[in-house]
């Protein structure tokens, strides 16, 4: 079973997208659920993550109030609103599920899908 991402492209400034992340075939279940990011040359680093059973949900804080993450239970899905997006946005984003907890970290997450590409153009 393989999370599978969904959503990305190219966007002008200002503009918005939503990604979607689920797993493709079999069963799979996680605690909780995250988005990172890695911009060209630079380290992955963290997005949001929700749990999956209460829907607590945590931010990077610079990314408050523009990125927004929620959950379809019943469809086993991930979601990751972004608006007002700014050139510094572009980078491949991934899923990332965990079986222990909630994690801003990405040792804190045992599956990782390919990743989505993010372009924001000005």
């Amino acid at each position: 079973v393989q999370l599978v991402e969904s959503g990305g492209g190219l966007v002008q400034v200002g503009g918005s997208l939503r990604l979607s992340c689920a797993p493709s075939g079999g069963t799979f279940s996680s605690v909780a659920r995250a988005w990172f990011r890695q911009a060209p040359g630079k380290e992955r680093e963290f997005v949001a993550a929700i749990s999956w059973t209460g829907g607590a949900t945590y931010y990077e804080k610079s990314l408050t109030g523009r990125f927004s993450i929620s959950r379809d239970n019943a469809k086993n899905t991930v979601y990751l609103q972004m608006n007002s997006l700014k050139p510094e946005d572009t980078g491949v984003y991934y899923c990332a599920a965990s079986k222990r907890g909630l994690y801003s970290i990405s040792g804190g997450y045992d599956d990782w899908g390919q990743g989505t590409q993010v372009t924001v153009s000005s």
